[in-house]
C-alpha cells in the first residue's frame, strides 16, 4: 500500500512543521550535493527557517556565483556603490598578493622562475635594505656609548661624593675620641705636657732627692762618733 499523496500547505502545528522542515531541509541539501558531484554543476544553496537560522551549500564561492547569475540573468544584485566597494576589495585583493609574491622573491624563495632582469630590482631593494639596517645598528651603538659614557661619569661623581664623605666621618669621630679622652684626663686630675721636641711651650721640672734606707743619716753619726773615740 503507497503512502498518500501529502497536500502542500502551511503546516499549522509547529512541533510537525519543526519535524518537516529538518527531514525536508537535509533531503535537499543532500540532492544539491549529489547533483554537483554527479552533473559537475555548481549549486548556491541557502536555507533560513522560521526562526532566522540559515543552512547553506555551495559548491564554490558564493561571491563568483552570484557575479554569473548578475550577468546571466542581467538583474542587478547591488547597485554601483557596492560594485565600487567590490572591485576595491578585488584590487586590494590583488596588491596582496603582489606583495606576497615580492616577500617571498626578498626572502630568497620562488626565483627559479624570474629571469636576470627580475633579478636586478629585486637585488638593489636587497641592497638599500641592507644600507638602511647598518645606518639604524650605528644609530643605536652611538645612542648606547652615549648612555655608556653617562653611566661611568656619574659612577665617578657618586664615588667621589662617597670618599667626602667616608673622610668627613672619619674626622669626626677622631675629634670626638679626643673630646673624650682630654674630659676624662680633666676627670682623674692629670694633665699632658708637651714633649721635648714641642718649642712652643716648655714647663721646668723640680726634684727632691730623699734616701730610700731611712737608717742611713743615724749610721753616718755612729760611724763618726767611733771614730773619735779610737783617736782619744
Amino acid at each position: 500500500m503507497g503512502r498518500g499523496k501529502i497536500e502542500i500547505k502551511r503546516i499549522e502545528n509547529s512541533t510537525n512543521r519543526q519535524v518537516t522542515y529538518s527531514k525536508r531541509k537535509n533531503g535537499i541539501l543532500k540532492k544539491a550535493r549529489e547533483i554537483t558531484v554527479l552533473c559537475d554543476a555548481d549549486v548556491s544553496l541557502v536555507i533560513f527557517s522560521s526562526t532566522g537560522k540559515m543552512n547553506e551549500y555551495c559548491s564554490s564561492p558564493l561571491i563568483k556565483q552570484l557575479d554569473r547569475y548578475q550577468k546571466a540573468s542581467g538583474n542587478k544584485l547591488w547597485d554601483a556603490k557596492h560594485e565600487y566597494l567590490s572591485a576595491e576589495v578585488d584590487r586590494v585583493k590583488k596588491e596582496n598578493d603582489n606583495m606576497q609574491i615580492e616577500l617571498r622573491h626578498l626572502k630568497g624563495e620562488d626565483l627559479t622562475p624570474l629571469n636576470p632582469r627580475e633579478l636586478i630590482p629585486i637585488e638593489a631593494a636587497l641592497e638599500d635594505g641592507l644600507v638602511g639596517v647598518k645606518a639604524k645598528i650605528k644609530e643605536h651603538r652611538r645612542a648606547l656609548e652615549k648612555k655608556t659614557r653617562m653611566l661611568e661619569e656619574e659612577n665617578k661623581r657618586l664615588i667621589a661624593k662617597l670618599q667626602q664623605v667616608e673622610i668627613h666621618g672619619r674626622g669626626e669621630m677622631d675629634t670626638g675620641a679626643n673630646n673624650g679622652y682630654n674630659n676624662q684626663k680633666a676627670a682623674d686630675g692629670t694633665r699632658d705636657y708637651p714633649s721635648h721636641n714641642d718649642n712652643h711651650h716648655q714647663v721646668p721640672f723640680a726634684f727632691q732627692m730623699q734616701p730610700i734606707q731611712s737608717n742611713l743619716t743615724t749610721a753616718t753619726t755612729n760611724n763618726n762618733n767611733n771614730k773619735y773615740q779610737l783617736l782619744d
